[in-house]
């Protein structure tokens, strides 16, 4: 029996399943390793593929994988768009080469150059981008993508390192082009220069890098990708993104890139839909390629050359440039046929039944392997809502290698209650329970709200909260109760989330200080305007206004988790859930917290403590640096008293307060 299941009984009923998936993964990977001798050989279809110097014949080779197609021609700038002048030859096994040799194309082929491939199949012709290409650009008035021929030879390269972070991981996720204030997009140079410093200054040893491989959409926040080997080039230059890992690295800050091998563009002027022709090269064919509600196609990932094509893409990122690991995106996605659409995910058979695609949890536990055979200390997230058993676990014990998953549930329930119920109508042990309701041997990162609900069409907790009073009571000079309420409850949301929800924390770039704006991309119905795609930093600047309160306070916050190991303490024990009051009290780490959701200020309130002793405010939400009241006088001994076996504390409990009180 799998030791994931030895160590959960509810897995009993469902363990020859489990066995199965480790017994197709172990088939795999000796077919791989008996080919190709190892795993990291064998993805290293970037090394041979795309375009390659030759010392000894000195030039360079051109080489496509294109089984069904009947011709390939390569054209661009060095043959004046001659589409047909450089012909590839068909080799074996559907590889197509050419070799441009120095003496007639080192003054033609140049750093810059721009190029695509010709495409002779059933369906026609068709000008594509290579495959493997590590540069693709796009033309500003015909809107026009292009292959660019991008040598590191030709360029100062940065070296790629990497940063272990020992401690939990405090993540910043973040957007290059819409980090900036100004109205357009913004560079790899720019975050490095600007943001970054304010990211180690607010306390987050991890950044989340979106949509770093190129995509065709700029408003697809990154999703959609069609070149999987090409850094976006609206930001800059490949040397510049290594310039920005490096410069991270030396503040001591890890890379995480947010990685797509979910779905890809079905566009066929970029991408690899119907690349030689047919629908199934790299993807599956027919009606079950077809995502419904991303309107992409899907990867075949039971085909040995989709999945050396991606564990290619995984090896080239972390070597390349030095990505300290990934955050998989739509895992949840890849691991049901009908993408975990409708299933409520209650029984054994929802996980391992027929619906599960068995041959995307093989490549994905491929994949894991891979990244932490590259280096045991990359950090793999899988952003799963479905919380398949064994998706953090050891793959030998069952299951499939991640190092942590995104506790999706959490968003979700801060969504339900502020948008669904009244605060009189808050239920305290719902509130204690969504956030502790996991298996503490899966790492799981916390986040109360996703970089999703900052979208045009959603909301942010802060806009949830506040409203249009963001635009018009922000002054320190003014007073308004809804701004007053919103602030109050915007911190203690998140600290109640970082003290309960997981080993690790997620904030998406602005929500620390209640950005005020949504994110809409330009767009034809916004007249392909840059106003809301880009965060107003001036406001968190300006020392006017209230933003800078809520900024303060997740500096603290992020300061007090950190400096008392709350993350990776023994999960807390509630002492009290007082629905009549609307307050939480638990113990964690020998602190006891004390959450009072409710609209009234109790004097003399009687909580229940597990050790005797005197007690002292080490942490309030309630703090004027933070925007609060300062009802609490923090130098305030609160002695406690034991009557018969139990131990009583009376606090002052102030309205929408949280308060930490530990053990002197």
């Amino acid at each position: 029996m799998m030791k994931l299941v030895e160590n959960d009984s509810w897995l009993e009923p469902v363990a020859a399943e489990v066995q199965a998936r480790y017994d197709r993964y172990e088939s795999v990977m000796k077919h791989i390793e008996s080919r190709y001798g190892s795993l990291k050989s064998f993805a290293s279809a970037h090394e041979f593929f795309g375009f390659h110097y030759d010392k000894f014949r000195r030039g360079w080779w051109y080489r496509e994988w294109a089984p069904a197609a009947h011709y390939l021609s390569l054209f661009g700038d060095f043959n004046k768009w001659d589409r047909y002048a450089n012909p590839l030859e068909r080799e074996e096994d559907g590889i197509w080469t050419i070799f441009l040799s120095d003496s007639q194309f080192k003054n033609k082929l140049t750093q810059g150059s721009l190029l695509k491939v010709l495409v002779q199949s059933s369906i026609g012709e068709q000008e594509r981008i290579p495959v493997y290409i590590n540069r693709v650009v796009q033309n500003e008035d015909s809107k026009d993508f292009a292959g660019v021929f991008w040598s590191k030879e030709d360029v100062q390269s940065p070296v790629a390192g990497h940063f272990h972070c020992s401690s939990p991981l405090f993540i910043y996720e973040c957007h290059v082009g819409m980090a900036q204030e100004k109205e357009g997009v913004g560079s790899y140079k720019e975050f490095k220069d600007k943001i970054l410093p304010r990211i180690k200054k607010a306390g987050y040893n991890a950044i989340q890098l979106m949509a770093i491989a190129e995509h065709p959409y700029y408003g697809s926040f990154g999703y959609h990708v069609s070149n999987f080997f090409a850094a976006s080039s609206r930001f800059g230059t490949p040397e510049e993104l290594k310039d920005l890992i490096n410069a991270a690295h030396n503040m001591g800050i890890m890379v995480i890139m947010d990685l797509v091998h979910s779905h890809t563009v079905k566009n066929t002027r970029e991408g690899l839909n119907l690349f030689d022709g047919t629908e199934n090269q790299y993807l599956v064919g027919g009606h079950e390629g077809h995502h419904p509600q991303w309107d992409s196609k899907l990867f075949n990932y039971g085909k040995m050359e989709t999945i050396r094509f991606l564990l290619s893409n995984v090896r080239y990122w972390l070597e390349e440039y030095g990505f300290d690991g990934y955050r998989f995106d739509g895992v949840t996605s890849m691991l049901y046929k009908n993408h975990g659409i409708g299933i409520e995910f209650s029984a054994q058979q929802d996980y391992f039944g027929d619906n599960v695609n068995n041959e995307a949890v093989t490549y994905l536990q491929l994949a894991n392997t891979l990244v932490h055979q590259l280096d045991n200390e990359h950090v793999t997230i899988a952003e799963d809502v479905s919380g398949m058993p064994g998706i953090c676990a050891d793959i030998e014990d069952g299951g499939m290698g991640f190092n942590y998953r995104l506790g999706m549930f959490l968003p979700d329930f801060w969504i339900k209650v502020l948008k669904d119920q009244k605060d009189e109508d808050w239920n305290m042990h719902e509130f204690f329970f969504a956030m502790t309701n996991r298996l503490y041997n899966v790492n799981t990162i916390a986040y109360a709200e996703s970089h999703d609900q900052a979208l045009v069409g959603d909301k942010t907790i802060a806009f949830r909260l506040m409203d249009k009073e963001m635009y018009t009571s922000m002054s320190k000079s003014s007073q308004n109760i809804i701004v007053d309420r919103g602030i109050a409850l915007h911190k203690m949301i998140r600290f109640f989330t970082i003290t309960l929800g997981g080993n690790a924390w997620l904030n998406f770039m602005g929500n620390e200080f209640g950005h005020p704006e949504w994110i809409d991309f330009p767009r034809l119905e916004n007249q392909w305007s840059y106003k809301y795609a880009r965060r107003q930093w001036s406001l968190l600047d300006d020392e006017n206004l209230k933003f800078h309160w809520m900024s303060d306070f997740d500096a603290e916050m992020l300061a007090f988790v950190k400096e008392n190991n709350i993350m990776d303490a023994e999960p807390a024990w509630l002492l009290t859930a007082d629905e009549d009051n609307k307050t939480i009290v638990f113990e964690r780490n020998n602190m006891v917290f004390v959450f009072n959701w409710g609209t009234e200020s109790i004097p003399d309130y009687e909580i229940n403590v597990k050790n005797t002793g005197d007690y002292r405010i080490v942490f309030s939400t309630d703090d004027k640096n933070f925007g609060g009241f300062g009802n609490i006088d923090t130098s305030t001994v609160f002695p406690s008293e034991q009557r018969g076996n139990q131990v009583f504390m009376k606090i002052y409990n102030v309205s929408r307060t949280a308060v930490v009180y530990k053990n002197v």
